[in-house]
């Protein structure tokens, strides 16, 4: 399979340059809220922001940092959205989202996991993160404890402790696949446990969750949240869904990666029937509807674009077989390969024990952006993420930029 893919150097700066930052003009003290003064930053986006800052230099960099595809999104997507632009469709829609594309939700569900949603139990949201925001606010009361494996994707603590909720953090361990056993999850439940958090494929691993597990977890007790949105991006293997084993779970999906629509901000939420009116009055008064035009291009998504989407599997499985063989080769170890998203996540641990300083010492002497694993929690310290979305000639420039740097690394 061929290079198809835009080619595109980097797909999270093409905006950035000169950016200013704000400040208080009149020289009064400003006074920051504490929920955001204790929220931690996104350090991707750190290192993105960074990377950003030397290519304004003229400095090329080779982005393995972001989880963006840097393909466009499929032909009939676009053509969806300039037609509903055309025609007019550029209104609030009902708060749930318009019933065609909860319709195809369900549709899709059912195409692929052989499950029934009820279309009256999808939010469609701006995106996925509205989606993990608005379950929080309705799911969470102040203390109610929820558990999250370590390493685990870097917003859901955010998430979580913004409506005063509890992270409770599991470690898992790259032997295992980064993946829960029931018997650690047990052993971390009380009775102010509201609800587990599982991610499969898995963000920053690329590991899946057997479903022997996963029906493991459903059977617990505490209400499922499933974050799916690397559905779809699976090589080897099979994505389960939650709903596939219970139906007291969340769902947060989404069309940004499997379909390439990052940009368009489209998203959805599937929830039990109790919870629907609690976050239908959170949709509406915290974001009316989501975005009309591109509703319509989710449909589109859903209904069209089966092709597009097979074409890009198939290149992002070349490149992750490329990767894999090439941080091995430069002398990473991989115990478990990812098999899904667009990750791989290594032990860095012989280079440094600091992630952080370590990703930003390559950004700065290879011009190679990485991610830190202690982004993704405690239990990711020592490790880094490399992230295949990006062209496979950018990715061979850059591990060829980063094995020239572990060389001089080990030399000094």
């Amino acid at each position: 399979m061929t290079e198809e893919s835009s080619g595109k150097a980097g797909s999270g700066c093409r905006a950035a340059c000169g950016i200013a930052h704000g400040a208080t003009a009149d020289g009064q003290e400003a006074r920051v809220a504490q929920r955001a003064e204790r929220m931690t930053s996104f350090i991707v986006m750190d290192v993105l922001e960074k990377a950003c800052e030397l290519e304004c230099q003229g400095i090329d960099v080779v982005h393995l940092e972001v989880g963006e595809p840097d393909f466009d999104a499929p032909a009939c997507v676009t053509a969806a959205v300039t037609r509903a632009m055309a025609e007019g469709f550029t209104h609030y829609t009902h708060s749930l989202g318009i019933r065609e594309l909860r319709q195809a939700i369900s549709n899709y569900y059912l195409d692929t996991y052989n499950v029934t949603v009820d279309p009256d139990q999808i939010v469609v949201t701006a995106g996925s993160s509205p989606a993990i925001f608005m379950l929080c606010a309705a799911l969470l009361e102040p203390g109610d404890e929820v558990i999250l494996p370590d390493p685990y994707y870097a917003c859901y603590p955010n998430f979580i402790n913004f409506v005063q909720g509890r992270c409770v953090t599991v470690p898992v361990y790259e032997a295992d696949g980064y993946q829960y056993t029931p018997e650690a999850i047990q052993a971390h439940l009380t009775p102010r446990t509201r609800a587990i958090f599982i991610n499969s494929p898995g963000n920053p691993t690329g590991t899946l969750l057997p479903a022997d597990r996963m029906r493991a977890i459903a059977e617990m007790g505490p209400y499922v949240v499933s974050d799916e949105i690397y559905h779809g991006l699976v090589y080897e293997g099979q994505a389960h869904s939650i709903l596939e084993f219970t139906d007291r779970a969340f769902v947060i999906n989404g069309f940004s990666k499997l379909f390439a629509m990052t940009g368009l901000r489209l998203g959805y939420l599937i929830a039990p029937k109790p919870f629907m009116r609690g976050l239908q009055k959170i949709h509406q008064n915290f974001f009316i509807s989501a975005n009309a035009a591109v509703q319509k291009a989710g449909i589109a998504a859903l209904t069209c674009a089966q092709a597009d989407v097979a074409r890009m599997k198939a290149v992002y499985d070349e490149r992750r077989r490329y990767m894999i063989r090439r941080l091995r080769e430069i002398g990473f170890t991989i115990t478990v390969e990812p098999t899904g998203a667009f990750y791989v996540f290594v032990n860095a641990r012989n280079l440094s024990g600091d992630s952080y300083a370590l990703a930003f010492d390559i950004l700065e002497k290879a011009h190679v952006g990485v991610t830190p694993g202690i982004d993704f929690g405690p239990n990711g310290e020592g490790y880094l993420r490399f992230s295949y979305a990006n062209s496979l000639k950018n990715i061979k420039e850059g591990l060829d930029r980063l094995e020239r740097y572990v060389q001089q690394h080990r030399r000094t």
